[in-house]
């Protein structure tokens, strides 16, 4: 019923200049106190597909359809002109398709991986955030939830200590990284080989230094990771479990008219991670009754990957990105999702032609992958944290990505959403699968 009218209401949206003020209610530029919020609803639902079978963590064969939602109240004062508190709460509910299990590239960013935990609001993000203005011209800035100043210098270094999420900051583009309003898959909005520090619901604490100089930047991070694969509780024990992050951004001076960004990512995690080799040892030399990556963890043991992310404005309503990401693929995968090589394109289009500017049409590709190791766990009749058909056929996870997202009123949007997903959970033996999608986004 909701993705019906998702549908048919974009249909009947009357051709408008469009009235594009991002949220419900106005906010000031020059207020101390910074106060807004958002909810997102998203709808999914996927037909009957082909599967020869299907294990625990398998994506279901069978119909289904489910909704997650989204409630942030973001909040904010500026103690100085130099320095903000920031402060959100946040309540997830609802579910993900299959409770987010058996894709890699799950379908919908917004679903928490661990259902048990309820919607109960917590804290999601609480923030120092220092700016440095160092030299260089004064620059216009959007008040939002990581930064209250309307106005920064070109060159300067921001500070952030406290409770956030790396994927706020890091592997960022303006084409695919939302999914109030973008793109919706997991490994779309992010890189899927960036195995960043977070807990469940996606955040860490930790400290993140930007230093930004005119067409450059560079960025680091150290923050803490879960105790165990995909858990709620951070180790605090920095000395055997951390997360190291740096990020290098250039803005080459390609065109005057049309922006140009790459940036290039390496982290590396130490944390209590269970090894692919010694579950596949130990499970042929019949120590271990099958395969059981939790039952070889070690701590301090270290993972890496890198990635890389370009975008293009080709015009001024047309804009293009890429990502590609490598992981080392030997240890488990811990914190984001089940996937060591990745390559997506995708662009978007704002709707000028059609005589609705705030509209935007997008679409984007995706081919995830994972390292020989971990493919033989799948093999074998392993589980990892979202991925475990009982057995596999392996073929890399293909996706294709299309929405519509339509401005209805200033902090209203409505987007339509299709999916196509080929050898689900890296498994030939099963799909390919559609999954349709509607999304109710408003900004206050």
């Amino acid at each position: 019923m909701v993705l019906r009218l998702g549908v048919a209401l974009l249909f009947v949206l009357p051709l408008s200049g469009g009235d594009d003020n991002p949220t419900i209610f106005n906010h000031s530029d020059n207020s101390r106190f910074w106060a807004a919020g958002q909810i997102n609803v998203i709808h999914q639902q996927h037909p009957s597909f082909p599967a020869k079978y299907t294990g625990e963590n398998s994506l279901q064969p069978t119909r289904e359809k489910a909704t997650s939602r989204v409630l942030t109240l973001y909040t904010g004062i500026a103690v100085t002109k130099s320095a903000e508190i920031l402060f959100d709460l946040e309540s997830t509910g609802g579910r993900g398709l299959s409770d987010a299990l058996g894709l890699a590239g799950f379908t919908n960013l917004d679903v928490v991986r661990n259902p048990s935990l309820g919607s109960k609001p917590y804290v999601a993000r609480i923030l120092f955030h220092a700016i440095l203005n160092l030299d260089g011209e004064p620059v216009h800035a959007d008040r939002n939830f990581l930064s209250l100043a309307a106005q920064k210098f070109d060159k300067r270094l921001e500070i952030y200590a406290g409770k956030l999420s790396l994927a706020d900051l890091f592997d960022t583009n303006s084409v695919g990284t939302d999914s109030h309003l973008q793109f919706m898959n997991w490994t779309v909005d992010n890189n899927g080989a960036y195995d960043y520090a977070a807990d469940t619901r996606g955040y860490t604490w930790g400290v993140v230094a930007d230093y930004e100089h005119r067409r450059w930047a560079v960025r680091f991070a150290e923050a803490l990771m879960p105790k165990v694969a995909n858990g709620i509780d951070m180790d605090w024990n920095i000395r055997r479990a951390r997360s190291e992050n740096l990020e290098w951004q250039w803005q080459p001076a390609l065109s005057p008219e049309h922006k140009t960004t790459i940036r290039v990512l390496s982290y590396l995690n130490h944390a209590n991670m269970g090894s692919y080799p010694e579950s596949i040892d130990a499970f042929l030399e019949r120590r271990d009754v099958a395969p059981d990556i939790e039952a070889h963890r070690r701590q301090g043991r270290k993972k890496y990957g890198f990635g890389i992310n370009g975008e293009q404005h080709l015009t001024d309503n047309l804009r293009m990105y890429s990502r590609a990401g490598w992981n080392e693929g030997r240890h488990e995968s811990f914190a984001y999702t089940e996937v060591n090589s990745t390559a997506a394109v995708g662009a978007d289009v704002q709707g000028n032609r059609w005589k609705r500017p705030a509209d935007k049409l997008g679409i984007a590709a995706v081919t995830n992958g994972i390292s020989g190791d971990h493919r033989r766990y799948l093999e074998l009749g392993g589980h990892g944290f979202l991925l475990g058909d009982g057995a596999l056929r392996y073929g890399r996870e293909n996706i294709v990505e299309l929405y519509y997202t339509a401005h209805v009123t200033h902090g209203i949007s409505i987007s339509a959403d299709l999916q196509h997903i080929r050898n689900p959970g890296y498994n030939r033996d099963r799909g390919p699968v559609w999954v349709p999608g509607a999304r109710l986004h408003l900004e206050f």
